[in-house]
C-alpha cells in the first residue's frame, strides 16, 4: 500500500470510530470501555476528531492536493484547482459519465461542484432568489468555437484559451443573474465554495472547495 493510500485508509478508519463513539457510550470501540461516563466518551470523540484532522492535513502534504469533506469522502484538487480524479481525461475532454448532472437541468459539473451548487440554489430559492444557468462543463471544441466568436480574454474578449478554462474541468458555471441574484451570490456563494473569480464576468462563478 502506498503512503497516500495508507493515510487515506487510516482516515476512513478513524472517522468510522468517530461515528461509533458519537452515538453514545459503548464497549469495544478501539478496545476502550466507555460505559463508565458520557464525559469519557466526549473526550475520546474529541480526541479522535483531532486525530482525523491531523491525518487529513498529513495527506494533503503527502500528495500536494487540497482535500475537503473528510467525513463524507475525500474531494481532491491540485494547486491549480483541477480535480485530481479528472486530470487524466484532460481539459474539455472529460466523458459525460465522469460528470454529474445538476438536477432539473441538462448542465453537468464535477460531482462535488454539482452537489454544492444544488445546495446553493436551494438556499437562494428559500430566500426568494432565482438563479439560472447558461453554461457549465464545456468541451475543448466548444471552447475553440467560443474563442472564434467572442475573442480571447487576454486580448479583451470573453473566452479563455482552449485547454485552460475551468469550464473544461467541470468546475465553473455561467449564471443568469438579475441584480438581486448577483447581490445574493456575492454575499452567500462563498459558503458553498463558489467564487466570482473572473474580472469583467460577473456571471462566471468557479468552484473552489477551499473557500
Amino acid at each position: 500500500m502506498t503512503g497516500v493510500a495508507s493515510v487515506t485508509a487510516r482516515i476512513s478508519e478513524i472517522t468510522g470510530y468517530i461515528d461509533a463513539l458519537a452515538q453514545g457510550p459503548a464497549v469495544g470501540v478501539l478496545g476502550l470501555d466507555l460505559a463508565a461516563t458520557g464525559a469519557t466518551t466526549a473526550r475520546n470523540v474529541g480526541g479522535m476528531q483531532s486525530t482525523a484532522d491531523a491525518f487529513a492535513s498529513t495527506l494533503s502534504q503527502v500528495d500536494g492536493t487540497t482535500r475537503t469533506d473528510v467525513g463524507g469522502g475525500l474531494s481532491a484538487v491540485d494547486s491549480h484547482g483541477v480535480p485530481t480524479e479528472l486530470k487524466r481525461y484532460g481539459n474539455g475532454t472529460i466523458p459525460a459519465s465522469a460528470l454529474t448532472e445538476i438536477s432539473g437541468s441538462h448542465h453537468k459539473l464535477w460531482e462535488p461542484a454539482a452537489t454544492s451548487f444544488e445546495a446553493l440554489r436551494a438556499a437562494a430559492k428559500a430566500d426568494g432568489v432565482e438563479i439560472g444557468i447558461t453554461d457549465s462543463y464545456r468541451t475543448y471544441d466548444t471552447q475553440v468555437d467560443l474563442v472564434r466568436r467572442k475573442g480571447l480574454y487576454t486580448e479583451g474578449g470573453l473566452a479563455a484559451k482552449p485547454g485552460t478554462s475551468n469550464h473544461g474541468w467541470g468546475t465553473a458555471l455561467d449564471l443568469r443573474l438579475d441584480g438581486e441574484a448577483l447581490s445574493w451570490m456575492r454575499t452567500n456563494a462563498g459558503d458553498f465554495g463558489f467564487v466570482e473569480d473572473t474580472p469583467r464576468e460577473s456571471w462566471h462563478w468557479g468552484y473552489h472547495p477551499t473557500h
